[in-house]
């Protein structure tokens, strides 16, 4: 057959639940277009028990990941950055067109992404000497504070960076212990569902990160009352969904992790992502657990036990 008459093969995108591929619960799909208006592909549209059934995927990841060693975990980040750059052409061509970037910027979009990934896997075995440490106490003990991660998270992914902004909000979350439940973009989430491929074949076990394509107000309001979340990422949420959002998080004294000023919906993509990212979200979703262990000594005179 010639290349004149061959059907080309359209790509059926999937949620990305469980280490697993299902298509939505509620068999409802919505078209993305790209900032011609032009169509891309059919995205399934997430439902309220997709999402429950992405938390109890992250639960049952919490123990193993978060009882993994961090140096481990950090190995797996970056066999992520390595799979992202054997694949980096086709997120290029995701990212152009969803997005509305040239080539060139989407590559830069891209590199950018696949290097945070790398920054992050660095961070996963350090964050522990800033974020925890020895407190000096009046008595024979020692008394050490370290960090603990806060269990499963739920990210609302940037809405305009659909893959740098993405990965930034995922990285730290999975990079310190916690597993997440992750809401893409709701306009442009093809490159977050083709992620989900990428962390398929990374190692990362299943059910770590849990991606879920739709309206983003639909699944993050379910989401934030949910009893067995413990935390929020209210990044890619507007003002007036964030103020309900917290309201219903409150119920289960869940964390919240506000947008800083930069990061809010509707700013510019390639000004905020691109950025030098810091450490504010590696600490976000992390506990401090303090335990005091005496020393053995008995007085000033240096008696011991």
């Amino acid at each position: 057959m010639s290349e004149q008459n061959r059907l080309g093969v359209f790509k059926t995108y999937k949620l990305y639940v469980g280490g697993k591929f299902p298509r939505s619960e509620s068999g409802r799909v919505y078209e993305v277009t790209d900032s011609k208006g032009q169509w891309l592909a059919n995205a399934p549209q997430s439902s309220r028990k997709d999402a429950r059934d992405a938390v109890v995927a992250a639960r049952k990841a919490f123990g193993g990941w978060s009882g993994a060693t961090a140096y481990n975990r950090g190995q797996v980040l970056y066999r992520v950055a390595e799979m992202l750059e054997g694949r980096k052409e086709q997120f290029v061509r995701e990212v152009a067109a969803s997005e509305g970037l040239s080539k060139s910027k989407a590559a830069a979009v891209v590199d950018a992404a696949i290097d945070r990934w790398v920054w992050y896997a660095g961070w996963t075995d350090k964050i522990g000497q800033i974020s925890g440490g020895a407190n000096p106490v009046a008595g024979p003990y020692l008394n050490l504070s370290t960090p603990e991660p806060t269990g499963v998270v739920t990210v609302l992914a940037p809405q305009k960076s659909s893959f740098l902004g993405l990965v930034s909000v995922i990285a730290p979350v999975i990079a310190t212990g916690n597993t997440a439940v992750v809401i893409a973009s709701a306009d442009a989430p093809l490159p977050a569902l083709s992620l989900g491929e990428v962390l398929a074949t990374s190692d990362l076990p299943g059910g770590v990160v849990n991606i879920l394509s739709g309206a983003t107000a639909e699944l993050a309001a379910p989401l934030a009352a949910h009893q067995d979340v413990n935390a929020i990422d209210l990044t890619g949420a507007g003002a007036e969904l964030a103020k309900e959002l917290e309201i219903a998080a409150a119920d289960n004294l869940k964390r919240v992790l506000r947008p800083l000023p930069a990061e809010a919906d509707g700013s510019d993509a390639s000004t905020d992502w691109l950025a030098a990212p810091g450490t504010h979200r590696l600490t976000a979703f992390l506990e401090t657990k303090t335990v005091w262990h005496p020393t053995g000594a008995l007085g000033a005179s240096g008696s011991s036990y």
